[in-house]
Parts: C-alpha cells; sequence; structure tokens
C-alpha cells in the first residue's frame, strides 16, 4: 500500500477510536429542590421567599 493509503487508514482509526471514548461521567448530585412555603407563610410574607 502506497503511504498516503495508510495515512488515510491511519486517521480513519484514529477518528473511529477517539469517537468511541467514553464520555465524561455526568454530576448527579443536584441540590436537592427547596421546600415550599405553606398558605400562612405565604399570607403573611408574601409569595417570596424570606419575610
Amino acid at each position: 500500500m502506497s503511504k498516503i493509503i495508510r495515512g488515510a487508514l491511519a486517521a480513519a482509526l484514529l477518528a473511529a477510536v477517539a469517537a468511541c471514548t467514553t464520555a465524561p461521567a455526568q454530576d448527579t448530585n443536584y441540590p436537592a429542590p427547596g421546600r415550599k412555603l405553606d398558605a400562612k407563610t405565604q399570607l403573611e410574607c408574601g409569595p417570596k421567599r424570606g419575610c
């Protein structure tokens, strides 16, 4: 085989291996959602947090 064909095959193999590498692990430690205000607190303070 000529050097050009070998180079093209090597580049194709390198691209295929790079495409199959594992993706970085995704972070699954999301912060917990905030607690909803109860009806009494909403009447006293409004829908916003913190009086």
